[in-house]
């Protein structure tokens, strides 16, 4: 690409972000639609957000991701849409006329995985790992799926009642009940949820192992990706023999959403670019069969 005066900047911030692999696709999605514009990693300390956002601004950045540990905290210093306001926690954040706006695409990119994987949640159990950030724009894109019932399964039981508190508030039509962080309820709740969600940050270290044995047949999303793939839940869903996912088919999808939020145009094509990460990454191809030919 050539860089000149014209040449416009996006990127991601986050603490740390060199793991990211998000100007990757990034920089595909730009080059693929002509874009004269660069897509950067920024590793903002969180003492130092505030004086990054007004830097960001300074020097003409038009628009960037937000990933760990920043998402709610720039939702407090932005002007969030409906998404967003739902979630509690931004990820996607342009300038606008007046500063900056923000949106959640999350809750999109996790709709689209299980849209590729083709499973249908309607009227039947889900079971969802965490309650942060993530696991609120999960439910965000779950209210539109109806599933009859969602098990919601966290070690700190103050963050799992405000959620429980704010999904009751936001999607009265959502049945989400606790779940014990104990193998037996575990246990009764996997064998019969045709979903299994991880949204915890168990599994961003290689060494770790989920701490639950999961049961029962289906399908299986996680959050957190792994170089290989294999984080420490993929590895107890498919010992169970549900077909798994971890968080690289989610991190594209949002990041589509994002482009297209940004630039204002139809969201690039993902099962090719799933394709080119997995060759990048040196995996074994995983096909999201709801995606082939969709964009």
């Amino acid at each position: 690409m050539n860089i000149d005066a014209t040449t416009k900047s996006y990127g991601i911030i986050g603490w740390p972000v060199k793991h990211s692999l998000s100007p990757r696709f990034q920089m595909r999605f730009l080059h693929d639609a002509h874009c004269n514009a660069v897509y950067l990693p920024f590793a903002v300390a969180p003492e130092m957000l505030a004086p990054a956002m007004d830097g960001l601004w300074a020097l003409g950045v038009q628009g960037f991701n937000v990933t760990v540990p920043h998402k709610e905290s720039v939702f407090q210093m932005v002007d969030a849409d409906a998404d967003a306001n739902l979630i509690g926690a931004v990820n996607t954040v342009r300038r606008g006329e007046r500063g900056w706006q923000a949106t959640n695409t999350d809750w999109l990119g996790f709709k689209a995985v299980i849209e590729g994987l083709k499973v249908d949640v309607e009227g039947r159990q889900v079971l969802l790992f965490g309650a942060g950030g993530t696991a609120r724009a999960v439910l965000r894109a779950l209210a539109e799926l109806h599933p009859g019932q969602i098990h919601i399964c966290n070690r700190n039981h103050e963050r799992l009642a405000a959620l429980l508190t704010s999904a009751q508030a936001s999607y009265p039509d959502l049945n989400c009940q606790p779940l014990l962080w104990r193998q037996d309820h575990v246990s009764r709740a996997s064998a019969d949820a045709c979903l299994l969600i991880n949204t915890t940050t168990i599994g961003l270290k290689q060494d770790q192992d989920f701490p639950f044995i999961l049961t029962g047949s289906g399908s299986a999303i996680d959050a957190v990706y792994q170089p290989d793939g294999g984080t420490a839940f993929v590895r107890s869903a498919t010992d169970s023999g549900r077909l798994c996912v971890d968080g690289l088919p989610m991190l594209i999808a949002q990041g589509a959403a994002s482009f297209a939020w940004w630039h204002h145009c139809d969201s690039p094509e993902c099962s090719r670019t799933l394709r080119y990460m997995q060759q990048h990454l040196g995996r074994q191809y995983v096909e999201l069969q709801g995606w082939e030919g969709i964009a």
